[in-house]
């Protein structure tokens, strides 16, 4: 069985503290500042929708460059992998994954003698688009000459006290 987050809808209050936590959390980590989930709002309450991680990923089944894998207990997409094709976002059966993220740049450095290539996670953080809801996520959407590519949550693997969305909620 794989981890995954899952909010209680009936104390969610739809305050976007976990989508702020989740942006600051990977721009501090160096990655992309995009949130992981989004927040759905109906009549019955609201709620955030991120990656259940499913133990048989739809999303890594048509992915055809291999970028989405299972590791760890946890469905892990390569964003520097990721072509935008978009098929993982039709294929998610929780449209758990955002088609719309900006790649981090790749660029080359020198540091006295040495040169350094850096990696999603040694450089600045690009920082959130504004955009609206239904642009985020229209699977058409796109930018002419911008690469997209997807985001999901990633269970913030790299922060040692767990997902930052679970630490933002106020409501526990």
């Amino acid at each position: 069985m794989n981890r995954f987050v899952l909010a209680d809808s009936r104390r969610c209050i739809g305050c976007y503290a976990c989508v702020a936590g989740c942006v600051e959390n990977h721009r501090a980590a160096g990655l992309q500042a995009y949130p992981r989930l989004y927040i759905i709002h109906s009549p019955t309450g609201t709620m955030p929708v991120q990656c259940r991680h499913c133990e048989f990923p739809a999303c890594a089944a048509v992915c055809p460059v291999k970028a989405i894998t299972l590791r760890n207990g946890a469905v892990a997409l390569n964003e520097s992998l990721c072509i935008g094709c978009k098929m993982c976002a039709i294929a998610c059966p929780f449209g758990a994954i955002i088609p719309g993220g900006t790649p981090v740049p790749k660029f080359e450095f020198n540091v006295g003698q040495y040169t350094y290539v850096n990696t999603p996670y040694e450089t600045d953080p690009m920082y959130l688009r504004e955009f609206a809801l239904e642009e985020r996520l229209s699977l058409l959407n796109f930018s002419p000459g911008q690469k997209t590519v997807a985001v999901k949550c990633d269970l913030c693997y790299f922060s040692s006290s767990g997902p930052a969305c679970v630490i933002a909620c106020p409501h526990k």
